[in-house]
């Protein structure tokens, strides 16, 4: 069986269609197509329901998807080991990421390291969703929570705080709330629920029952915005909500703490370039640990 064929099929199979696939891949749509005919045929199996809209795995498809993900672990810890490209660290990492750790932390920084190795090119993602390291939608990720499950490697990266904030201009129209109970009678700034992709990340729950906002936002970093705009009273990450000077912590000994994970697959763990991007991220939250609290 051609590995090259193997780990086509593990591109389709992860971003779900032939198109995707052959843009990350950088191959021809039809050259993709004509790979995964020919594993098909050397297997003596359908491994794809080949759609209009997108690929799907077959009973066989999955059985071979976890066999050619060991054969990719086996290739990448052979070519850690034996030495390779990875030695002068070249080749892409992509960070999958919050968007407000991502956005507010990590883009001032990451860039210095792209500058260290001009051969290693950095991708961050800073996006709120949650990234499938397994899929290798990304090669390390910031979580909110501990992956419980999947041959991943996962290290807390530091615990954080979320207070209440809100605008010198809103406050001075609306005066100060004094305690929790009187938010309810101020315009509040949350999260849209239903799009929240993991319960952590429902942050009024640890104080109060509910969080009857009228303007909600999907992202962290477009709830700093239209608080900071005057737009009304959020909970925000103190990390960045600290640095804008337009903004005032309200109720400030009512806090919430939540905690960042750094995660990757083992399969990359003595990988040079993944794990030395993974220890800039630790060394960068360490050194201004201070700025979490």
């Amino acid at each position: 069986m051609n590995w090259d064929d193997a780990r086509i099929f593990l591109a389709v199979a992860r971003a779900g269609q032939i198109l995707g696939a052959a843009r990350r891949l950088e191959l021809n749509h039809a050259t993709v197509g004509r790979r995964l005919s020919a594993l098909e045929a050397d297997i003596g199996a359908k491994l794809l329901h080949r759609r209009p809209n997108g690929c799907e795995l077959t009973a066989q498809g999955r059985a071979f998807l976890a066999q050619a993900e060991l054969m990719e672990a086996a290739t990448i810890s052979a070519r850690a080991e034996i030495g390779n490209a990875d030695v002068s660290l070249s080749g892409t990492v992509r960070i999958g990421a919050p968007d407000g750790f991502g956005t507010s932390f990590l883009a001032p920084r990451l860039w210095r390291l792209a500058e260290r190795h001009p051969n290693l090119t950095i991708q961050l993602v800073p996006v709120p969703r949650a990234f499938s390291i397994s899929r290798r939608e990304a090669d390390i990720a910031v979580t909110v929570e501990r992956p419980e499950h999947g041959r991943l490697v996962a290290g807390k990266l530091t615990d954080y705080a979320l207070g209440f904030y809100a605008a010198r201009s809103y406050l001075e129209r609306h005066g100060e709330p004094e305690k929790l109970g009187d938010l309810a009678s101020h315009r509040l700034v949350g999260a849209v629920e239903d799009l929240l992709y993991s319960p952590r990340l429902t942050y009024f729950a640890d104080l109060l029952q509910e969080w009857p906002s009228r303007f909600e936002i999907s992202s962290a970093m477009g709830q700093l915005e239209a608080v900071a705009a005057g737009a009304g009273i959020g909970i925000l990450h103190c990390f960045s909500a600290q640095r804008r000077s337009e903004l005032v912590r309200i109720l400030p000994d009512e806090r919430i703490d939540r905690a960042y994970w750094l995660v990757f697959h083992e399969s990359v763990r003595d990988v040079a370039r993944i794990a030395a991007v993974a220890e800039f991220i630790r060394e960068a939250v360490e050194t201004e640990k201070a700025l979490f609290g």
